[in-house]
């Protein structure tokens, strides 16, 4: 039985983490902790938990194996890394960090450690990107020359667990990013997946167009990010992110080939489209994919699991994940300076 620590109660924490580790057999929730204690006091009540007064004495108890870090972005590196070295192993949300620096620094900790770091990057895990993949190495799709992949809502402020303009994920110094953190972090690990190759270069647009702060001013964090995205293996494609997508939520991928179409959760009623060279469609059903407004199991709590029960190294791994987000740190500096950015470090 692995016991459970979570660090962090707010809505990831609530809607995916506790109640997915619940569900779980080989697990109990045995800390929890929030900077808001009356909510981690309720939450540990409904979960049969304790609630801890601070992070450093989750870390002290040596009776918790494992720690969930569902906190806001800038403070995923440092809680991190303590983790690892009190001998923890960590399931950390994302974004991994708010830069390179520490998120090889994470991925150095659980190397020193010998402890397991995943990522929350729970889009591998939807069941039409695993038909994708499957599709993709079989070679029934030809190659893939072009993509176009996205994810956009209406913003985070109508779901966090504060709602309103005054939610940490519009706060510059908490959040560090906006859109691209959120949801391009997702996109852009997710077709290094689905093309099994990685983002070599990058040019990117993030700007801030619509989103206001509750001083009425646009907010200090990017609400859009468009990027083009050039992998090794020579595809191309474009990866946008927005918080501005008002009426309805869109988390789609097409893959353009050789052999076809290929769309991904692009068609309300069919998950998977495999148009054919001859124009002939294929419809192929999955599961519907998650949204703000349907939050479903992820995977990713029973995956972190399995690894830790069957002692093996997770496959959505810190160092795994550092890829990508070496595009998406490549993606700012390409819009500061305007110019496209290699990433020399992805070739390798």
């Amino acid at each position: 039985m692995v016991n459970i620590g979570v660090i962090g109660c707010g809505k990831i924490a609530q809607v995916r983490h506790l109640p997915e580790y619940a569900d779980n057999n080989n697990c109990k929730i045995t800390a929890l902790f929030d900077i808001n204690k009356e909510r981690a006091e309720e939450l540990a009540v409904k979960y049969g938990a304790k609630a801890y007064d601070s992070i450093e004495a989750i870390l002290a108890d040596k009776t918790i194996d494992a720690v969930s870090i569902c906190t806001s972005n800038a403070t995923h590196a440092s809680i991190t890394i303590d983790a690892l070295n009190a001998g923890k192993d960590v399931l950390c949300e994302k974004p991994m960090a708010i830069t390179l620096e520490e998120c090889e620094a994470m991925v150095e900790a659980a190397k020193k450690n010998g402890k397991k770091l995943m990522i929350g990057q729970n889009q591998r895990l939807a069941k039409a990107h695993e038909v994708a993949k499957e599709l993709v190495e079989s070679g029934k799709l030809g190659k893939v020359l072009t993509f176009r992949t996205a994810f956009g809502h209406g913003g985070p402020e109508t779901w966090s667990v504060d709602p309103g303009k005054n939610t940490w994920f519009f706060d510059k110094k908490r959040a560090a990013m906006g859109a691209m953190a959120d949801l391009g972090i997702h996109k852009t690990d997710l077709i290094q997946y689905l093309v099994g190759s990685k983002v070599v270069s990058t040019q990117a647009v993030l700007t801030t167009l619509d989103k206001k702060g509750a001083d009425d001013q646009l907010i200090g964090v990017d609400d859009n990010a468009i990027c083009i995205y050039t992998m090794a293996n020579g595809t191309i494609g474009t990866m946008t992110a927005s918080w501005t997508y008002y009426g309805q939520e869109d988390n789609s991928t097409i893959l353009y080939c050789t052999n076809g179409i290929l769309r991904l959760y692009d068609n309300p009623e069919h998950t998977v489209q495999w148009i054919h060279a001859d124009g002939t469609i294929e419809n192929i059903e999955a599961d519907a994919i998650q949204t703000n407004d349907n939050q479903t199991k992820s995977g990713i709590i029973d995956l972190f699991l399995e690894c830790l029960v069957e002692d093996k190294e997770p496959e959505i791994s810190g160092a795994d994940v550092l890829s990508a987000m070496r595009a998406v740190f490549a993606s700012i500096k390409s819009s500061e300076t305007g110019q496209k950015v290699d990433i020399e470090a992805n070739r390798g």
